[in-house]
């Protein structure tokens, strides 16, 4: 009997990534999984009544994009308590934002910005002040984090954490003062970001209504740019399983968007070893299924191995306790057949995490076991031999197109120039796999990362690489969906539009093959499928997007101003400009001498003030 599908997407450029790297016209769906690819009258022979066909007017359809390295879990529990400056253009803009968010902020309450942004991509190519979050934000406490190096707080913000003249400077952490002893509200890493997430986790969280309503937002927001599949990372502050709870409810409710594979986070410095142990009884990886499932330990294994990188700073030498540390944790893992992953920055905390490595494989063989290193910024070739033949990936993220500006102030432009390598390590046959590191440093925007790895610059437009460290824009793409696939374990089963594999694709505001390299950073999804089942859909697929749910609370920065490149608030701004040109032409018409006199822009209800009555929304 001839098979028949669910779903038939038509007249499209469909980016099939198999062997020959072909384009189809369509791509036809049965049980989650793809069933077909072909001509448009191929496909469409596969049709019933009950088969749904969407037309893609010649759309450009990639693989489900797979974030090797994403924060969700944890990210999502708070994704509705912070304000993104993510991909805002201006400064001036960001503190707009501000004010605005303070203003419509409950008492009680904070307003952050959590990461995700870079002041190089502001046109004033600078960090707000102090006294500018005090003028925006008298009241309101701010917290705003800075990648990992420091965050700023206003003097509310001091007030609701309870540092004063007299609280101590934290270990590992330095509390800016006046002159007279007073905390300015400049907290800075040194040499690790401990002091900067403590202080945020003094802030107030979400209840769990609203925790599971963050979540659902932000895997919302990761489709609208075409995002399927995550690896998250675990996380400082993400304990196992309690802070696992929503996530799971919400897969227990079949209300997941985004398949979620996750590593266990060690949270208990010199008791490392046990926690992985407790956890070895509780779960095994694997446990779960396609939308939800465990893929082993890390990206924290001891605390001994934590090299953040931090480029205001020198590099951290690592605790001479590290080596026995890690080796008793990744001889149990391997024992018990754990994949891991251990956050890397530095060759020289990877040449000692490498001697272990060596040292338990001579015991206890790490073949197969799909390990690897995150980030991996300055690594060298010889490291990159030791990692190929330990059978080892890397998953890299462009964390670097946020700092790189940093790293070249401090190292030379000569050493940015393979941070990371990704070039020779795929010509030596080493698994790699992209994402972003998101949310506490870079954009959660796979977009802004594809850009980073094909053209080799930063947010704010600095050209680290030369062409020979630069990907074409299929490979980069390869690696942000098959790729990935390694790292938890799915080759094979994800990561291309071939018959056999998942269902996840996603159907492109541009072809990301053909625009100019700086409108790569500004493409979304209009269309996100995951398992066959329409998750996303915007513009001519409006009609087929799911139910829209409402924000919770209401006053949450999502509900005013959305995610990446705050849309909310370009919207507004759009709207600012056409009434400043509709009042200017109304007044020009009627015959008023001089500057068109205008209101106060109340950004909160979106309309001029009494000044003008022309336009109103």
């Amino acid at each position: 009997m001839k098979s028949t599908a669910d779903l038939i997407l038509t007249h499209g450029r469909i980016a099939t990534q198999d062997e020959r790297n072909r384009f189809v016209e369509a791509v036809a769906i049965k049980d989650g999984r793809i069933l077909a690819t072909g001509r448009d009258a191929e496909m469409i022979a596969l049709r019933t009544g009950t088969t749904r066909v969407v037309d893609l007017h010649g759309r450009t359809v990639i693989p489900g994009l797979n974030d090797s390295h994403l924060h969700v879990i944890r990210g999502g529990l708070n994704y509705n308590l912070e304000l993104r400056w993510d991909g805002v253009p201006s400064l001036v803009d960001a503190l707009a934002m501000l004010r605005e968010q303070a203003a419509r902020t409950p008492p009680g309450q904070w307003v952050r910005v959590v990461g995700g942004w870079s002041e190089f991509q502001f046109a004033e190519r600078r960090m707000p002040t102090l006294e500018e979050l005090n003028a925006a934000a008298p009241d309101t406490p701010v917290f705003i984090l800075h990648l990992y190096c420091r965050a700023l707080l206003n003097q509310a913000a001091l007030r609701a954490v309870g540092y004063t003249k007299d609280t101590p400077n934290p270990p590992g952490g330095e509390i800016q003062r006046d002159k007279h002893g007073h905390p300015t509200g400049l907290l800075i890493a040194r040499p690790n970001a401990t002091i900067l997430y403590a202080t945020l986790a003094k802030g107030p969280k979400l209840p769990p209504e609203h925790q599971a309503n963050s979540t659902r937002h932000f895997m919302r927001e990761l489709n609208r740019l075409g995002v399927t599949s995550i690896i998250d990372a675990g996380g400082g502050f993400q304990n196992y399983p309690d802070d696992y709870a929503i996530i799971n409810d919400l897969h227990a409710r079949g209300e997941l968007t985004l398949r979620i594979a996750y590593n266990l986070f060690t949270q208990r410095p010199k008791q490392e070893k046990d926690d992985f142990v407790r956890w070895i009884k509780m779960t095994e990886p694997g446990k779960g299924d396609d939308y939800f499932r465990m893929n082993g330990a890390g990206e924290m294994l001891v605390f001994s191995a934590a090299d953040f990188e931090d480029f205001l700073e020198p590099r951290p030498d690592l605790p001479p306790s590290l080596e026995g540390e890690l080796k008793e944790v990744v001889t149990v893992l391997a024992k018990n057949r754990w994949p891991f992953r251990l956050h890397a920055t530095y060759d020289e905390s990877i040449r000692r995490f490498l001697d272990v490595f060596e040292e338990v494989h001579r015991e206890v063989p790490l073949t197969g076991l799909n390990w690897f290193f995150d980030h991996a910024e300055t690594v060298s070739d010889h490291s990159l031999e030791r990692i190929r033949a330990l059978g080892g990936g890397i998953a890299v993220q462009h964390r670097m197109a946020y700092q790189g500006e940093y790293f070249v102030e401090r190292y030379g432009k000569q050493a940015a120039e393979r941070t990371p390598p990704v070039r020779r390590m795929l010509e030596m046959g080493i698994p790699v796999g992209a994402g972003t590191d998101a949310t506490r440093v870079a954009s959660y925007n796979p977009w802004v990362s594809l850009y980073w790895l094909t053209t080799g610059r930063t947010a704010g437009g600095l050209e680290l690489y030369p062409e020979q460290n630069r990907l074409s824009r299929e490979e980069a793409l390869r690696l942000y969906t098959i790729g990935s696939s390694w790292f938890s374990s799915e080759t094979g089963k994800k990561g291309a539009i071939v018959p056999g594999q998942l269902a996840d694709l996603a159907v492109l505001s541009d072809d990301y093959f053909s625009v100019p390299d700086e409108r790569i950073q500004r493409i979304s999804a209009v269309l996100t499928v995951v398992g066959g089942r329409i998750v996303y859909g915007a513009d001519e697929f409006s009609d087929l997007a799911p139910a829209p749910i409402p924000v919770l609370p209401e006053w949450s920065p999502v509900a005013r101003f959305g995610g990446y490149g705050a849309p909310g608030f370009a919207r507004a701004a759009a709207a600012h400009a056409h009434t400043a040109s509709c009042c200017h032409h109304h007044h020009h018409r009627h015959g008023h001498a001089g500057a068109p006199r205008h209101g106060a822009w109340d950004g909160g209800l979106g309309l001029w003030g009494s000044g003008c009555s022309c336009f109103a929304f």
